[in-house]
C-alpha cells in the first residue's frame, strides 16, 4: 500500500472516529484519489447560509506533496466570490503550494479555507479572474501563484 493510501486511510478513520469540525462534512471519500467535502462558514459573515464543496485530488506523493484542492463548480456548486478564489474554483493560497507541510491534513485545509472565507469583508473575484480562467491549467497545482496579499 502506498504511503498516500495509508495516510488517507488514517485520516478517514480519524474523521469517522472523531467527526469533522462544525461546518465541514465529508461528501465523498470512496477512494484515495479524490475526496469532496462541503464547507460552510459559520457565524455572521458575508457567506452566511452559503455552502461550498471542495475537491481534493491526491497523487502518490501525498502527504509529502500537497493535494490539488479547488472548489467544485458545476450545476449544484459554485465557487465563493473571494479575492483569492477564481470563478473556476481554483484557490490562490500558499498552504496549497509553497507553504504546504506534510503535517497538514484534509480537515486542516478545510478549516483554513473556512477561516479564509470567514475573514473576508467583500465579495469580489481576483482582479485577473477572467484572464486566469481563460488560460488556467485543469490542475491548480500547475499554476505558479504569486502570493502578494496574505491580508484577505
Amino acid at each position: 500500500m502506498a504511503v498516500s493510501s495509508r495516510r488517507l486511510q488514517k485520516e478517514l478513520m480519524d474523521i469517522k472516529k472523531e467527526g469533522t469540525p462544525v461546518g465541514i462534512e465529508v461528501l465523498k471519500a470512496d477512494d484515495f484519489s479524490k475526496w469532496i467535502l462541503s464547507v460552510e462558514v459559520l457565524g455572521d459573515t458575508i457567506y452566511k447560509g452559503e455552502k461550498f464543496a471542495l475537491m481534493f485530488r491526491f497523487d502518490n506523493q501525498y502527504p509529502i506533496s500537497a493535494p490539488a484542492v479547488q472548489f467544485v463548480v458545476d450545476d449544484k456548486w459554485s465557487a465563493p466570490e473571494h479575492p483569492h478564489v477564481y470563478s473556476n474554483g481554483h484557490i490562490c493560497a500558499s498552504i496549497l503550494g509553497s507553504e504546504w507541510s506534510p503535517v497538514l491534513s484534509v480537515v486542516s485545509v478545510c478549516v483554513t479555507i473556512q477561516s479564509m472565507l470567514a475573514s473576508c469583508k467583500k465579495k469580489e473575484r481576483p482582479p485577473d479572474n477572467d484572464r486566469y480562467v481563460a488560460h488556467a491549467p485543469e490542475n491548480p497545482k500547475k499554476t505558479r501563484w504569486d502570493f502578494h496579499d496574505d491580508n484577505v
